[in-house]
């Protein structure tokens, strides 16, 4: 019988989650959650464990924190020009990662702090959520190699 979580056998829904946060509002360390992260390692999905994090910008509290994915520099630069045609980006970084001999053909992950061109939000109608809403499923369904897997004020997801 197979067992889920093998190298052949994977549900690709088995996926854990779980959560953390002070009621007064305050930081706290990270040092419990990362304790139930480390259980939720080993998902049945074979993509290990994920977590989202709030309050982790606070000097971009006010920009929405975009985690894009890449699959190459020409998605890279498609994006990029898509962004800061509907966009002010104020600050752009890559994410680091620690490589993983098992993790192949890893996506190129960027992170982007902006806010809707002033103009075009006007123009366009909609309140700022869902104008960037818009321009974050335009980005996911019509340049190929992109995905915004993250796209809050103040939190990240990674």
């Amino acid at each position: 019988m197979q067992r889920e979580g093998t190298d052949n056998y994977r549900i690709p829904s088995g996926c854990a989650i779980c959560g953390i946060f002070n009621r007064d509002g305050k930081r706290i360390s990270g040092s419990d959650i990362i304790q139930a992260i480390a259980i939720m390692h080993e998902r049945s999905n074979g993509l290990g464990g994920g977590f989202a994090g709030y309050g982790i910008y606070p000097e971009y509290k006010e920009y929405y924190a975009f985690h894009i994915f890449y699959d190459d520099d020409r998605a890279k630069v498609t994006c990029e020009e898509y962004l800061n045609k509907h966009f002010d980006v104020v600050n752009l970084s890559r994410i680091p990662t620690k490589k993983h001999p098992k993790i192949v053909n890893e996506p190129l992950i960027f992170r982007y702090f902006v806010l809707p061109h002033p103009a075009d939000l006007f123009s366009s109608q909609l309140d700022e959520q869902e104008y960037t809403s818009l321009c974050v499923t335009r980005i996911n369904t019509d340049i190929e190699g992109a995905y915004v897997f993250s796209s809050g004020k103040n939190m990240g997801v990674f």
